[in-house]
């Protein structure tokens, strides 16, 4: 249930002839009041033949044409109006529930506090099954004004508890940090102009696709100019920014300009202050393009980068950092991957959104290295994707599944939602990517005597796994997967001890193609050389390993015991 108030009006009578009117499409349905303030008192037009909606009006007005009747005292914002609304799949409520329910929310309000008999006048109507409307005129009897501050928390606080009661779909309680709803104006505007989304939606996806391609506020703004979005400046004395506000093409306001909206009033994290937080953050590079162009591929660099997000132990600053840059990475993901994965990526990019932003502060500088690979992906040329494309995008499910987890524990019911439906998007994104690389390591399998070698190695290494790992149809895929991790020198006992530790399996609904991606990102890196390793240390003439580089290609390799066996 949602009970948004909306801004304060002047017009009373106007409001009635709304709600009681057949509304722009022809959609209301026999209006009534279903409560009131001194309901015995109370005409309603609707149910009574002599009674008008200009009585109606007079008879709540009436508190306020006294306090105006002193000097000094006019009022012009006096009109208080609630729609509630239930959720479409949410049970009938009849008009005695409906009663209950405006009580209860005009209470919450601080517009007619309990047992307060001196308290604003109000009426709830209802037009349709759905929602009704609550006016109030903000005067009480005693001539003072309601306590109204911090009312929108009040009411969405006392919607929660009314969903329990009534047994409605319950909804998570905000923190503040939501983007505003698309108004009934707004949208109807889209419509007659034939625009899917409205103005304010349409603006919020190109700012959070620019983010990626910008590294300070200047090049933000550019780029925005640049992608057919109408930018306004504001610049103080000295020529620094001071604010911007945005505009769609062809949005235009009653005097024919166009309609500019402030970032901060399309998303709180899309004010001027909270993007130039977020891009000073980032680093800036001497040579990006060097190490863009190193022979792994994009999504390879994606992953490596991947592996260094974390929820746990890192402090909620941290924390929020790693999610908030990891909606920049799938932003830029929905940018750059095949054009068959992009409908979903754009779906969980957008759903993402949300689980963005909390009320926690972040420290931006500790994801730098995530937001780097942001502008990485909508920067390096394109080539052949490969598996690592698939084994990225599952890296990119799991760190979304891990961001729920946090949103969860902290309580912010809202932002976990969210990343749950971004969760499935990715998946079906995942799903897609990896189909035909799963098919064809199907095809490639191993022959049976190894593949029960490889069988006993994910009994041991993963044991309380092992069952479900074996039975899964993507077992075969995944022995395929070991079996050419194996042959370039890595143990799978130590691949599966490694990717079992990175990521649970227990709600894996699909253990085997968990493991495939987790170890084709690990076996892309060449195994270590332990011979090799050991020569170097003996010889005080060069570097330390870690310093060389060595080319797995010529390195002689130590195999572990059996290895040999394997393979005979």
């Amino acid at each position: 249930m949602i009970a948004p108030i909306k801004n304060p009006g002047s017009n009373t009578r106007g409001l009635l002839a709304y709600l009681y009117g057949p509304g722009r499409h022809d959609e209301h349905r026999d209006p009534h009041i279903v409560a009131g303030f001194a309901m015995i008192a109370m005409p309603d037009p609707s149910r009574d033949e002599n009674a008008t909606l200009t009585q109606l009006a007079r008879y709540l007005d009436e508190p306020v044409r006294l306090r105006n009747s002193e000097p000094g005292k006019k009022l012009t914002d006096h009109v208080w109006h609630c729609p509630v609304r239930a959720a479409p799949e949410d049970r009938y409520l009849s008009d005695a529930e409906w009663g209950e329910i405006a009580e209860r929310i005009v209470q919450a309000a601080g517009i007619a506090p309990k047992d307060d008999d001196l308290a604003c006048r109000w009426i709830a109507v209802r037009h349709a099954d759905d929602h009704i409307h609550i006016l109030a005129t903000t005067v009480r009897e005693d001539g003072r004004r309601p306590k109204l501050h911090n009312s929108g928390q009040r009411v969405g606080a006392q919607c929660r508890e009314i969903e329990k009661d009534y047994g409605l779909r319950q909804l998570g309680t905000g923190d503040r940090t939501a983007e505003r709803r698309p108004t009934q104006a707004e949208m109807h505007k889209a419509k007659r102009l034939g625009w899917e989304q409205t103005s304010r939606e349409w603006l919020q996806d190109r700012i959070r696709a620019a983010i990626p391609h910008a590294s300070n506020a200047e090049e933000l703004l550019a780029y925005l100019q640049a992608d057919g979005v109408e930018v306004k400046i504001l610049r103080f004395p000295s020529g620094d920014l001071r604010g911007y506000s945005v505009a769609r093409s062809g949005d235009l306001k009653a005097n024919g300009q166009p309609n500019y909206i402030p970032g901060g009033k399309i998303a709180p994290d899309l004010s001027l202050p909270k993007l130039q937080a977020l891009l000073a953050a980032g680093k800036p590079e001497e040579h990006p393009t060097a190490r863009r162009n190193k022979p792994a591929t994009r999504w390879q660099h994606a992953t490596n980068a991947l592996d260094t997000f974390t929820t746990d132990d890192s402090g909620d600053a941290r924390a929020q950092a790693h999610i908030t840059a990891l909606g920049e990475l799938i932003e830029a993901t929905a940018q750059t991957a095949p054009q068959d994965l992009r409908a979903e990526l754009r779906a969980a990019a957008k759903n993402f959104a949300r689980a963005q932003r909390s009320q926690i502060r972040a420290d931006h500088t500790a994801a730098a290295g995530l937001r780097r690979a942001a502008r990485d992906l909508v920067h390096a040329s394109s080539g052949k994707d490969g598996s690592t494309l698939a084994v990225f995008v599952a890296a990119l499910t799991w760190a979304a599944v891990l961001s729920q987890r946090w949103h969860t524990a902290k309580g912010h019911a809202q932002q976990a939602e969210a990343a749950r439906r971004t969760v499935q998007h990715l998946q079906a994104a995942y799903d897609r990517a990896a189909a035909d690389q799963l098919a064809f390591l199907v095809q490639r399998q191993p022959k049976e005597q190894t593949r029960n070698t490889l069988a006993s190695d994910v009994r041991a290494a993963i044991p309380d796994h092992a069952t479900r790992i074996l039975a899964d149809p993507n077992w075969p895929a995944l022995a395929t997967v070991l079996a050419d991790a194996e042959a370039s020198g890595h143990v799978p006992h130590q691949l599966l001890t490694e990717a079992a530790a990175r990521r649970e399996l227990g709600s894996a609904r699909l253990p085997a193609k968990v493991l495939i991606s987790r170890i084709q990102h690990t076996s892309y890196n060449p195994a270590s050389n332990r011979a090799v390793e050991a020569a170097l240390l003996r010889s005080p003439a060069v570097l330390p390993v870690r310093h060389q580089t060595i080319n797995p290609a010529t390195a002689v390799t130590l195999e572990q015991p059996g290895a040999q066996a394997r393979r005979r």
